[in-house]
């Protein structure tokens, strides 16, 4: 099976969420701005004048911010190279597909984990079902029901996380409740977990913005994305799953 690239590669996009996603200042974000509006940072080129301090200068918001790969197969592949720049296209619509693909990108990045890890055969046939949908066009995009086929991932993402933590029950260190616990959905905004062994435990959904984890070990947890690494606050002693990359402002 082909699956698109399930991060972000701004090289081949076209800025879409520098102008088709929504934001307001207060919420990790500079300034206020409506969808369809180009972020006031946004060069000409379609980069950001100010990507390597986004932090510092007050937009912590960006740098969470990942879309699963979303960006350039819309720009790439959904559009066939055009972009919101263009007269011919309606930046409604495409912030409407680009909303949608975002959410199949990641239901497609957390079933490609669980068929690692679990391996049952209903995760392969979600994974197989989401991913014949990525390729398809605007307007069959947004005809996808897509409440319902995400209401089915997570069914599936469930019961793999409860095969995956129960094989792996008992296995931490002593009054280790952590090391295989069900934080799905979880709120552990700025949660002190400096050092912490979180072992098997499933963070789907987790809010972790500003979680310290700072030589933390978060190599065998389930369902990590880039987005919620990327809002937490680690260093070179913290321990990530192979497909996942500290974050600059982590050094």
């Amino acid at each position: 099976m082909n699956l698109p690239l399930l991060a972000a590669d701004c090289s081949r996009c076209a800025a879409l969420c520098c102008v088709l996603a929504p934001f307001r200042a207060g919420t990790g974000f500079g300034a206020d701005k409506p969808s369809g509006t180009p972020c006031l940072n946004l060069t000409p080129a379609d980069r950001c004048a100010i990507h390597d301090r986004l932090r510092d200068s007050g937009w912590p918001g960006c740098v969470a911010f990942d879309c699963f790969g979303a960006g350039q197969q819309i720009t790439q592949v959904t559009y066939a190279g055009r972009s919101w720049r263009d007269a011919d296209v309606d930046r409604g619509e495409m912030a409407a597909v680009f909303s949608v693909m975002r959410m199949l990108h990641e239901a497609l990045f957390h079933l490609q984990e669980a068929e690692v890890r679990d391996g049952a055969p209903e995760v392969g046939r979600r994974l197989s079902e989401v991913a014949a949908l990525v390729d398809l066009g605007p307007d069959e995009l947004l005809a996808v029901d897509v409440e319902h086929v995400m209401g089915e991932v997570l069914e599936v993402l469930r019961a793999a996380s409860r095969r995956v933590r129960e094989a792996h029950a008992g296995a931490g260190p002593p009054g280790a409740d952590h090391h295989s616990a069900d934080l799905f959905r979880a709120m552990l905004i700025a949660a002190d977990l400096r050092g912490v062994d979180l072992g098997y435990a499933d963070l789907l959904g987790a809010d972790v913005r500003d979680a310290d984890v700072r030589g933390a070990d978060l190599g065998r947890v389930l369902y990590l994305s880039q987005a919620q690494v990327n809002g937490m606050r680690g260093d070179a002693a913290t321990v990530l799953p192979d497909r996942l990359t500290a974050p600059d402002h982590w050094r």
